[in-house]
């Protein structure tokens, strides 16, 4: 058969099944108009997305599947309908509104835009110079990991930066204190996400922000939604105390299970990798930054990032009505909660891509074509993320109008306890994270359903939210499938699975201290501070029980690292 002719029925069946389509949306549409309560069929598409995330690891088109569906229900059970009102009305409206609201296109153009001045910081060179600058100040193994976890600290605007700086620059060195492969990795993946998640200039502070936006208006709360996002920080139970993890196993010099393993390995052979790892390659990653070092500068990246700090939360209080309150503490808090921390967002994050452009150029060390690429290559990084945020949005909305919201608080009040959704919320969010392996596509699932059922049940509201947003990091963290967790193998130079099966126990010890001690206790009133509180102190209990000494003298080393690269 000629491929003309195979063409040619195939368009036949094309026409036909439109035609099918097209005859039969007249008799669907009708039946929907009469279709208003849709009880558990408003659970389909949320649910459909979650299923289709386990199976196919793909939270794109798993979105996108749930979207669909639930437009098609929406629209009289036609798919063709559904396929089209997905584009022309979830997907535009949850750009472009029809009320004019301009907040979620200024989410995208912002966090466009802070991943633009982040791909010019790092081509610059500034973030290797701030992390060679830690290095030299690192004798052994305990300063070895605690500079590490430092660096992690100050490469806060960008889980992928993070992984890529800190991992390539400070791999020569652990290697040579004799800390191996496993536990820079580790180090290198609980600094990334689990730190830009909550940082207050990230390239994550927009999408965090556009979903509790979203969710504030299903759920008809008013409030200032980047406040509220500074109010569930203090809540992100998980992601705080494994950054206290972190650090009080580079401290004590203490670890347990597998990780012990490869450490005593490390100290004892010098082999930082076990016989027969296959470390993911790196090659490409080590070529971050300019070459020359005598042009690698920490300030070509604390002047960008200083940019955006101070631009921000002083355009916050001039936009919220700053000049005409008095400069008091008061006053101050009034004018932050005034203002439309889209605009602001979008004229700091623009602010700093220009003062980043201009000190690298006018120093010569990126041509203005460079600074430009590298702009531009940062803010395209983001571009699959920013097509998950907004089918995100647009599934919040179909959620919106099919009343999953109300059906979900409907069934859930009598049967569960306000005091355990926070705790409830963060499980789900673990189990969908891990299984998936984004932070994303969970937060983007959850949290149109998690703030109104907080808000109908009267549970803690911040503590929720923050559930949601520190348990989709748990599998962003941990997940075999997450990208920062595959990044962080690869910027190490670590074998994958050894990093994820040393990475594990850690990550599991955090989350059970995080809901012992965190959620349950919130749960029940307690205030963030006594939590977090407690959360350290269980973390710093179970690596101090649990934990084993294995710096050189514990383990009878006697090893001096040649640490001639300093010099």
């Amino acid at each position: 058969m000629s491929n003309r002719r195979v063409y040619g029925m195939m368009s036949v069946f094309v026409l036909a099944v439109l035609a099918v389509f097209m005859f039969s949306d007249v008799a669907w549409a009708a039946e929907a108009k009469k279709t208003v309560d849709y009880g558990w069929l408003s659970l389909l598409p949320p649910l459909v997305a979650i299923v289709l995330a386990f199976i196919t690891k793909e939270v794109l088109l798993s979105l996108f599947v749930g979207v669909w569906l639930g437009a098609t229900i929406l629209n009289g059970w036609n798919p063709w309908s559904g396929f089209f009102r997905t584009f022309d009305h979830y997907v535009l409206r949850s750009i472009v509104p029809k009320d004019g609201d301009t907040w979620d296109a200024a989410v995208i153009i912002f966090s466009l835009s802070l991943a633009g001045m982040a791909g010019v910081v790092n081509r610059s060179g500034g973030a290797l110079a701030i992390a060679r600058a830690l290095a030299k100040k690192a004798k052994g193994v305990r300063g070895g990991q605690f500079f590490t976890w430092l660096m992690g600290l100050i490469i806060f605007f960008d889980d992928y930066a993070n992984t890529l700086i800190v991992g390539t620059t400070l791999r020569p060195l652990t290697d040579r204190l004799r800390i191996s492969r496993e536990k820079l990795a580790f180090i290198v993946d609980a600094t990334a996400a689990p730190v830009a998640s909550w940082a207050i200039i990230s390239t994550w502070v927009g999408y965090e922000v556009g979903l509790i936006s979203k969710a504030f208006k299903s759920a008809h709360i008013q409030g200032n939604a980047y406040l509220a996002f500074i109010n569930t920080i203090p809540f992100r139970f998980y992601s705080l105390g494994m950054v206290f993890m972190v650090l009080m196993i580079a401290l004590l010099v203490r670890d347990y299970s597998s990780m012990y393993r490869a450490e005593v390995r490390t100290r004892t052979t010098g082999k930082v990798l076990r016989d027969g790892a296959v470390p993911l390659s790196s090659d490409e990653l080590t070529k971050i930054g300019v070459t020359d070092e005598s042009k690698q500068r920490a300030l070509n990246a604390w002047i960008p990032i200083l940019t955006m700090i101070i631009a921000t939360f002083v355009g916050l209080w001039y936009n919220g009505g700053g000049m005409s309150k008095p400069f008091t503490f008061a006053g101050i808090r009034e004018a932050l909660g005034d203002a439309d921390s889209s605009i602001v967002l979008i004229w700091a994050s623009f602010l700093s891509s220009a003062v980043a452009i201009l000190i690298t150029t006018a120093q010569g060390v990126l041509k203005i074509r460079d600074a430009m690429d590298a702009w531009v290559g940062g803010a395209r990084s983001l571009m699959i993320a920013m097509m998950i945020l907004v089918l995100a949005w647009s599934i919040g909305s179909i959620c919106d109008d099919m009343h999953t919201a109300d059906y979900v608080v409907g069934i859930a009040k009598g049967v569960v306890s306000p005091h355990l959704v926070p705790t409830i919320i963060f499980l789900v969010a673990m189990v969908i994270s891990f299984s998936t392996g984004t932070s994303w596509g969970t937060m983007a699932i959850l949290m149109p359903i998690a703030v109104p059922l907080a808000h109908s049940l009267g549970a803690p509201l911040y503590a929720s939210m923050g559930a949601v947003l520190t348990g989709g990091v748990f599998g962003d963290h941990c997940s075999p499938i997450s990208d920062t967790t595959i990044m962080s193998s690869m910027a190490s130079g670590c074998d994958h699975i050894d990093h994820v099966d040393t990475q594990l126990p850690y990550a599991v010890s955090a989350a059970i201290v995080a809901i012992i001690f965190g959620y349950l206790p919130a749960g029940y009133g307690m205030g963030a501070g006594i939590s977090l509180l407690l959360v350290y102190l269980g973390i710093y209990i179970v690596v101090r029980l649990f934990g084993k000494k294995t710096d050189y003298a514990s383990l009878g080393v006697d090893y001096t690292p040649d640490l001639e690269m300093h010099k």
